[in-house]
């Protein structure tokens, strides 16, 4: 289906441009994020999120063959970066351009959303249930 194809395009370029934004010009941006509960320097969080996010944007349009694969991992990507979001929240972190409570917490409902979208656009959701209904069975 042609939607699919150009979200997953989307998606991948929206990573693509995050994560390079983590390594340059977004760096400070995204340190505000990172929990400060975390143990990791959270100057490598944020450096290796990005390469991640350069990974899976490179993964999701390129990776045709694979693309339901790599919808879980965006999946479980996004999932994993959502304590960033909300400590942000929390701790009432201005970056972003979110600089209220209720810009941030708006913000927290975006996450499920590209959770589905990673899921959706690639095939990634029936990809599981199938996978899962198999294992299930034995």
């Amino acid at each position: 289906m042609k939607v699919k194809l150009v979200l997953r395009i989307l998606l991948g370029v929206f990573l693509m441009y995050a994560g390079v934004g983590h390594l340059t010009w977004l760096r400070t941006e995204f340190l505000a994020q990172v929990p400060k509960w975390q143990p990791l320097d959270p100057d490598f969080v944020v450096l290796a999120s990005g390469v991640v996010e350069i990974i899976l944007g490179l993964s999701f349009i390129v990776l045709g063959k694979y693309k339901a694969q790599v919808g879980i991992i965006g999946a479980l990507f996004f999932v994993a970066v959502f304590p960033g979001n909300i400590n942000q929240y929390i701790y009432h972190i201005d970056a972003f351009g979110l600089n209220s409570d209720t810009a941030r917490l708006i913000r927290l409902f975006f996450q499920p959303v590209l959770v589905v979208w990673a899921l959706w656009s690639t095939g990634g959701w029936e990809y599981g249930r199938r996978r899962l209904s198999s294992f299930r069975k034995g």
